[in-house]
């Protein structure tokens, strides 16, 4: 099952962007995970400075 991002809790830092190993993160406005791409290796969600993001 793919992480989640939590949009009203998501300050778009790009933090998750730069960790993430398989490169399903991207960020403008707000972290989008592609599900196809994530392996639910849960390293955005120790990266997430607001706690955004959930496994």
């Amino acid at each position: 099952m793919a992480a989640k991002v939590n949009e009203s809790e998501c300050v778009a830092c790009g933090a998750c962007v730069d960790v993430c190993p398989e490169g399903a993160i991207t960020c403008d406005d707000i972290a989008v995970i592609d599900a196809g791409k994530c392996v639910d290796c849960g390293a955005c969600v120790d990266e997430c400075p607001s706690s955004a993001i959930s496994c």
